[in-house]
């Protein structure tokens, strides 16, 4: 019996940060997030 297909429904997307520290990429990421988890219905944990 072979392997079953995977068909990918939605695409991926890769996002890099590049920053000094202390710089808010944490709370860039966290936002951006945020954001994704409201519109999608998805759940959010927040960072604190």
């Amino acid at each position: 019996m072979g392997k079953a297909k995977y068909e990918r429904s939605k695409p991926h997307v890769n996002v890099g940060t590049v920053g000094h520290i202390d710089h808010g990429k944490t709370t860039l990421t966290a936002a951006i997030t945020k954001i994704l988890s409201i519109k999608a219905g998805g759940s959010y944990l927040a960072f604190d």
